[in-house]
């Protein structure tokens, strides 16, 4: 997918920002019984084609105006994933600017994931 400049130019900036795992990371961390906070920030189209098993659901578009019920401890790590990386980077500033302490964005997301066949999950 081709992205707009403008659009790679502020997803630029929030990655100087917030910091990046992997999806490679993720799945070490998964099989070694690690409890993460994983949380999908697609769009509900993109959700119910499939996602990270255990994640939670709070789209880019809502996810400020949720999380707070979600997770209220902002001192939990989240780990935040979208399609390929962008959103999540442009989430995570957003939950760094309210006050959330630990938020990771998972490069590669939801494609990576899958180019490596990692279980997934429709539920």
């Amino acid at each position: 997918m081709k992205h707009a400049p403008a659009f790679l130019n502020i997803v630029d900036e929030a990655k100087k920002h917030v910091k990046e795992t992997n999806v490679d990371e993720v799945k070490k961390r998964l099989d070694h019984g690690e409890k993460l906070t994983l949380i999908d920030v697609r769009e509900d189209s993109e959700w119910a084609k499939g996602h990270l098993p255990n994640a939670i659901h709070l789209s880019k578009g809502v996810i400020e105006r949720d999380i707070e019920n979600a997770v209220p401890d902002k001192d939990t790590e989240l780990i935040l994933y979208c399609g390929g990386g962008f959103r999540s980077a442009l989430a995570g500033e957003n939950l760094q600017k309210m006050g959330y302490k630990n938020v990771i964005s998972m490069d590669g997301g939801w494609r990576g994931w899958n180019e490596r066949k990692y279980p997934t999950s429709s539920e």
